[in-house]
């Protein structure tokens, strides 16, 4: 079983990557033997995830990328290639979360929400995608969330749930046109996890009661909590799932 799960020449392109959740899965991929590349705009903390991983004893390369710019995403991968020779598996990582009432929602949150959580999630897996698809292999990992498939009362999420529900779709869309390509698409769904993007609203208390209501483990998420997801969909243990959502979430979604 554990050659299943081995990661050994792989390389792994992550957005997202300079903290976080990305860097979580970055450091898992790291673990199973994945060479990796790491997206993200802030390249000092790109340099100092590099560090960290290069421990792992792991190839690492840190490439700027802002994912609301095609001409840097299509800069990355050329990048990647030029370094690594290939590219396996990508971990679509890069998202934002703005809340507002739907009714008082200006059009710039909207906008922000549609071209940071959707418009670049599709436009990234594009151009890895057609590197994959050259290759006759891939694995594409995107980051999804409970509110891929359900709403919460108590926190104004219409835009947030609209593009993480989108992304979904995009998940099973691509699953579908590239199986035949032998690239498995599929996305994880967390439910709340300490990262710098959450960490304003987990630390409320209210927050905090919101969370024993509808999480059956009454908790948030902890570190290395999604490495086992991120591995296996990574992994030729997953080589006949695809379009798949697996939500990690304490159970939020089974009621």
């Amino acid at each position: 079983m554990s050659t299943l799960f081995d990661l050994t020449g792989k390389v792994a392109a992550v957005t997202g990557a300079s903290s976080g959740l990305g860097l979580q899965m970055a450091k898992a991929l790291a673990r199973q033997g994945a060479d990796v590349a790491l997206l993200a705009r802030r390249i000092e903390k790109l340099h100092e995830a590099k560090a960290e991983i290069e421990k792992i004893g792991v190839r690492c390369l840190p490439v700027q990328c802002d994912v609301l710019d095609n001409a840097q995403i299509t800069a990355a991968v050329k990048t990647i290639k030029d370094h690594y020779g290939k590219i396996d598996i990508l971990v679509n990582n890069a998202g934002i979360g703005l809340f507002a009432p739907a009714e008082e929602t200006p059009d710039e949150l909207w906008n922000k929400m549609v071209d940071m959580n959707l418009s670049s999630v599709f436009f990234v897996a594009r151009e890895f995608g057609k590197e994959m698809v050259r290759n006759k292999y891939g694995k594409i990992i995107n980051t999804g969330s409970i509110h891929s498939s359900v709403a919460m009362s108590g926190l104004p999420l219409s835009a947030y749930c609209s593009t993480k529900g989108a992304v979904l779709m995009m998940t099973k869309a691509l699953a579908n046109e590239w199986a035949k390509y032998n690239i498995t698409v599929n996305a994880i769904g967390p439910a709340y996890f300490p990262s710098e993007m959450t960490d304003a609203v987990i630390s409320d208390p209210a927050f905090q009661e919101i969370v024993k209501t509808y999480c059956p483990m009454q908790r948030t998420g902890r570190e290395g909590e999604l490495d086992g997801a991120v591995v296996y969909f990574a992994s030729d243990a997953s080589s006949y799932t695809t379009g798949q959502l697996l939500s990690i979430d304490g159970g939020w979604t089974a009621i």
